[in-house]
């Protein structure tokens, strides 16, 4: 592979976030191609590999994409419970791996995950954000923080073909992701408050300070990230969604079509960036704001607490040190 050529990516898994994300995204990058796809339905896999060009090779499965492309890196965006399984055949074959979120079921899989060593990266893409990545400079190095941290979403508008996580796996750990990452201050302490399938509400709490999280895949859109100090000063923020966002949004829809174009959805925008991380890191340039496999391990170490919790009717646990062999 010449660093001016594109790294030639193995798409693996051809729902939604691929059809609506990563082939897009890659479409905006000039560091990556998909030259292949593979998914178990043909209709997906057919359908996607159009999407993404007509020289994109079209497998059944990630074996026979492996022995009949040559790629440089590999993105799996399948479900959760065949990540581990699938990025143990990636790496044996000596490439490097991007994971979609939720990297595993559990911290258990995310855990042997990160044992396969550094060219295992999980895909938190909301830290390239175009709104969020400004505001980790603008939090400072030092002093107690406060975060509060939301994402909601109506489930039913994304039209998932295979998988229908619960929050815990579907929002939770983006959230959990952004609370570390901001702070640069792993997780110690959660309370779940309340925990259901399209609902979460969980209380973190931090090495410098406290975030509350709230999740849910029953809601108008809405996103929120506020840091403030411990003064209540707000240090950084992001807000977006509601009802009069959802009004905005359809009217800049119908004036964009008016004029024939196409918007971009701010998930394309924040995968393109990420997936020209995973070029540099492909390259040799190391991660940079890419997540790794023991991030994508935090975040579970946080999702099973929250189970702990949920299952003490709320009461406060610890989140087990990630030094530990396994949390």
């Amino acid at each position: 592979m010449s660093v001016s050529d594109p790294v030639r990516l193995g798409l693996v898994g051809c729902g939604r976030l691929a059809e609506l994300g990563h082939v897009p995204a890659a479409a905006r990058s000039v560091d990556v191609e998909v030259v292949a796809v593979a998914d178990p339905d043909p209709g997906r896999r057919s359908h996607v590999a159009s999407l993404a060009g007509t020289a994109v090779g079209s497998y059944p499965d990630l074996p026979s994409l492996l022995a009949g492309s040559a790629v440089d890196a590999v993105v799996l965006a399948t479900p959760a419970t065949a990540h581990l399984a699938d990025a143990e055949r990636v790496v044996a074959a000596g490439l490097p791996v991007l994971v979609e979120k939720p990297p595993a079921p559990d911290a258990i899989g995310a855990a042997a995950l990160a044992a396969l060593g550094d060219g295992v990266f999980v895909g938190f893409n909301r830290r390239f954000d175009p709104a969020i990545a400004p505001l980790r400079p603008a939090v400072p190095a030092t002093g107690p923080l406060d975060l509060d941290l939301a994402i909601r979403y109506r489930r039913a508008s994304w039209s998932a073909h295979t998988v229908r996580d619960e929050v815990l796996l579907d929002l939770v750990p983006h959230l959990v992701d952004l609370a570390r990452w901001l702070t640069g201050s792993d997780v110690t302490s959660m309370a779940a408050t309340e925990v259901h399938p399209d609902h979460a509400e969980l209380q973190l709490g931090l090495g410098r300070g406290r975030a509350r999280v709230v999740a849910s895949a029953d809601a108008l859109h809405e996103e929120r990230v506020v840091v403030r100090d411990a003064a209540d000063r707000e240090l950084a923020a992001h807000r977006t969604g509601g009802p009069l966002d959802a009004v905005a949004g359809r009217v800049r829809a119908l004036r964009h079509r008016a004029a024939g174009r196409s918007p971009v959805h701010p998930l394309v925008v924040s995968l393109a960036a990420e997936l020209d991380a995973f070029a540099g890191a492909v390259r040799g340039a190391g991660p940079g704001q890419l997540a790794t496999a023991a991030d994508g391990l935090a975040a579970m170490c946080v999702v099973d607490a929250a189970r702990t919790s949920a299952g003490a009717g709320g009461a406060p646990v610890p989140v087990p040190d990630l030094r530990e062999p396994s949390c």
